[in-house]
This record gives C-alpha cells, structure tokens and sequence, in this order.
C-alpha cells in the first residue's frame, strides 16, 4: 500500500526549503539548482503532485514573499501582474476590474474562494493545463510573458509560452516574473465563457473573446480557447473570418464552424472530444454576442 494513496497529508519525498525575500535571491538559487528545483507560490497545484509523487523536487524555492512578484500596477504600455499575485487579489481589483474585466470574469471562475485565496496567476499559467481558464482570458487581450533568470531576461507573447500540457518554454534557471496585458481598445467589449462538470470543476471547454466595433462592423477581435488542444490557443482563422464583417447570424456561424474545424480536442473523463467541438461552437456563438452587447454599451 502507497501511503501518499492513503494519507494525503503527508509529502512523502526529502526537499529542501528556502524562502528568499528578494527576486535576486530566487534567481540565484534557481540557478544554484537549476531543474531539481521547484518554484512555489500557492502550492495548489504543486503539492497535489508532490503528494502524489507525480513531482519530486529536491528544492523548493517558496516565492511568495517577494514584493516584486506580488502586484497589480498599471503603467504606460497597461496592465502588469506580478505572477506570485494571488487569484483572489486579481479578482478583487479595481484596476482589474475597471481596465480588464475580462480576466476578471475568468479568474472568478476558477475553483472555490478559497483556492483563490492561495492560488496565483503565475501557478496557474505555469501549471500549462489545456483548461487554465486565466490563460484563455490572458491570450484573448493579447498578452506577454515575462521571463527573468540571473543571466537576464526576456519578454514573450504568452501564445509562445505553452509548448504542451504540463509544458512551457521556461528553461530550468528562469521565473515567469509577471504577464502583462495591453490597455483595452475604445468601442470593445469581452466575454469569458465556461462549460465544466461542476462550478468548481476545471473547464470541459472555456472560451474568451475580444470584439472591437465600427458601429455594426467587427473592426477587431481576438478568440481564444481552453481545452480544446493540446495548449491554450489563439483562433485566428476565426477571428479573420469576423474582421471587417457585421456580426450576423451568417457570420456567427462561420467563425462557429472555422474554430470546430481548427481545434483538436481529446475524449477524456470530462467530455468527448465530438461533444467539445459542438460546444465551442455554441460557446463562441454567445460569447461573440455577449461581447457585441457589452462594446455597445461602452
């Protein structure tokens, strides 16, 4: 018998601990430890797989003391949120609220109040679930990633982050320090929608989108989905075939059937993989209408 199949309290592997208070530690001791060790923030999603011994650390870097990942700022090119910032903190915001109420929607969605008490935006986007439903909102406005290491840093649009589930283009030494979002444009509106099994079950599917409007006319947009591939991802084809357009029922049914056809979802306990392509086509039909109404009323 496998106690950590029994007692879910116990991390049965040794690690050791450290809990730097400057980001200049962290990254020295990232360094020092390179992939033997294990960034931890809200821990929501690392020690369940500790326990389960899924992850075997020997370090674990405790990064959630450190002022200069805990933060949401604005500043001239928008939105900056430092990935040890906690879920709850991001939901509560005003600047959030007021300038991304996009990402607000999503986050809000994601597991109990008490998850987001603990858990963060960088543990979320690291995790690199296919159903992170910050990540679908993040990659709907367009945003970057960046990433820092003693040796320097560098800043990456966020659809280059995720290279599959459980992956990212994090090197061993780096830290994804904050993502940033650029200021919404005037004459928009978003929309986050989420199927799930349960309201505290991850998404079965999650959509995001972003309509700037011209009067009737989609002048922009940005579409993307959760869960439906082997990352996050961006539907350009769908957003080209709205661009320019009124947003009919013709259109909507066309960007509908574009994002069916560019997706490949899998069959899994959740769903099968014919019912997530019917229903990101349903989910995009009302949040392409829902955002519609919302940049109407801006």
């Amino acid at each position: 018998m496998k106690i950590n199949e029994v007692n879910t309290h116990l991390i049965p592997i040794r690690f050791e601990y450290h809990a730097p208070t400057s980001l200049k530690e962290a990254l020295d001791l990232l360094s020092k430890y390179g992939g033997d060790a294990a960034p931890l923030a809200g821990g929501t999603d690392l020690i369940v797989k500790m326990k389960q011994r899924l992850v075997e650390p020997k370090c674990i870097i405790n990064i959630k003391n450190i002022d200069e990942l805990n933060r949401v700022e604005e500043r001239h090119d928008g939105i900056h949120i430092g990935a040890a910032t906690r879920l709850r903190t991001i939901e509560k915001s005003e600047i959030i609220k007021a300038k991304l109420p996009l990402l607000q929607e999503a986050v809000r969605t994601i597991g109990s109040v008490q998850i987001r008490n603990m858990a963060t935006i960088g543990g979320n986007l690291c995790n690199a679930s296919p159903a992170a439903d910050s990540a679908t909102a993040l990659l709907a406005l367009d945003a970057k990633a960046h990433l820092i290491s003693s040796e320097g840093s560098r800043t990456i649009p966020l659809e280059e982050f995720f290279t599959g589930p459980g992956r990212t283009v994090l090197k061993p030494n780096e830290l994804l320090a904050e993502v940033s979002s650029p200021y919404l444009p005037e004459n928009c509106g978003t929309s986050f929608q989420k199927i799930g099994r349960t309201s505290l079950d991850i998404a079965t599917v999650n959509i995001a989108t972003m309509l700037k409007m011209e009067g009737e006319v989609v002048s922009d947009c940005r579409i993307a989905l959760g869960a439906v591939d082997p990352t996050p991802i961006r539907a350009h084809r769908a957003e080209e075939a709205l661009r320019g357009k009124e947003l009919t029922d013709e259109t909507l049914k066309t960007a509908a059937k574009t994002v069916s056809g560019s997706i490949a979802p899998i069959t899994d306990i959740r769903a099968t993989a014919d019912y997530r392509k019917e229903a990101s086509k349903t989910l995009l039909r009302d949040a392409l209408t829902i955002a519609r109404d919302r940049a109407r009323r801006r």
